[in-house]
C-alpha cells in the first residue's frame, strides 16, 4: 500500500463526525482536494453540538442552530455537497443499535465509495488532550455501520421496506490513528483548511489556524510532506476504476 495517495479521488465520500467542526480538523485539507477534482462530499453530524459554551446566558436550542450554521458555512469553503444533521444530544453518545441503524440510514441513501470517520481506538492523543467519547462513540458506530451492516440485506430490514438497498462503502479512512498507513498532501488545501475553521466562532478563535498548520507540519514531517493529514486506510472492496 502506498504510503501517499495523491491521485486517489473517490466518486463520493462520507465524513461522520460527532460535532459540528470535527470534520474541519480531521478532514478539511483532504475534503477539499477531492471535491475540487469532482467528488460528491457528504457530512454526517451525529449530534447538534449544543453542550460547548461556557457563556451562562447561551442555550442548547441556540447553540444547536449557531453550530450548524457554522458547519454549513465551512462546509461551503470545502465543497460539501450534502449535510445530514441527525440530531442527536452533544455529551452523550452511546453505541446503540438506533444509532447504527440511522448511519446505516444515511450510508444507503448516499452510497459512498469512501467513508472517513475517527479512529474509536485512539484514546489518547496525546499527555494533555484524553479523546472525547462522542468522538470515539462515532467512529465506532460508523465503522459498525459500513460493515458489515449496510452491505447486508437481512440487517435491519425496515430499511429495505423504506427503499434504502445494501451499499459496499470501497475504503474506510480514519483520521486521528496511532498508525497511519497513508498521507496526503494538503498544501494546495492548507488555507481553505485554515478557513473552514474560522467559520466555527463559537467554539474556536482566530489561533487555531496557526495550530492547523502546525499539526499539518507534524503530520506529514515522517513523510517529507511540508503539511499532510494522516489516515489509517482500510480496502474493503476493490473498484477496478477508483483503485
Amino acid at each position: 500500500m502506498p504510503s501517499n495517495v495523491e491521485d486517489f479521488v473517490p466518486p463520493s465520500a462520507m465524513v461522520v463526525v460527532a460535532h459540528p467542526d470535527d470534520a474541519e480538523f480531521m478532514v478539511a485539507g483532504t475534503i477539499a482536494r477531492w471535491a475540487a477534482a469532482g467528488c460528491e462530499v457528504t457530512y454526517v453530524i451525529i449530534t447538534k453540538g449544543d453542550k460547548g459554551s461556557e457563556d451562562p446566558e447561551m442555550t442548547s436550542e441556540r447553540l444547536t442552530i449557531i453550530r450548524e450554521a457554522e458547519q454549513r458555512a465551512a462546509g461551503a469553503i470545502l465543497g460539501v455537497k450534502n449535510y445530514e444533521f441527525m440530531g442527536y444530544p452533544d455529551g452523550y453518545l452511546v453505541h446503540t443499535l438506533e444509532l447504527r441503524r440511522d448511519v446505516t440510514r444515511i450510508i444507503r441513501r448516499h452510497r459512498p465509495h469512501v467513508l472517513l470517520t475517527f479512529d474509536p481506538t485512539n484514546r489518547f492523543f496525546s499527555d494533555n488532550y484524553v479523546n472525547h467519547p462522542d468522538h470515539r462513540v462515532a467512529g465506532d458506530v460508523a465503522l459498525d455501520a459500513t460493515f458489515p451492516t449496510a452491505r447486508d440485506r437481512l440487517t435491519f430490514p425496515e430499511l429495505l421496506v423504506d427503499g434504502y438497498q445494501p451499499w459496499k462503502v470501497r475504503q474506510v479512512w480514519l483520521s486521528g490513528s496511532a498508525e497511519p498507513n497513508v498521507w496526503v498532501d494538503i498544501g494546495p488545501t492548507l488555507e481553505l483548511k485554515k478557513k473552514a475553521l474560522l467559520k466555527h466562532p463559537s467554539q474556536l478563535g482566530p489561533d487555531v489556524a496557526d495550530f492547523a498548520e502546525e499539526m499539518a507540519r507534524m503530520a506529514g514531517a515522517g513523510q517529507q510532506i511540508q503539511h499532510a493529514e494522516a489516515f489509517r486506510r482500510f480496502i474493503l472492496e476493490q473498484d477496478p476504476v477508483h483503485e
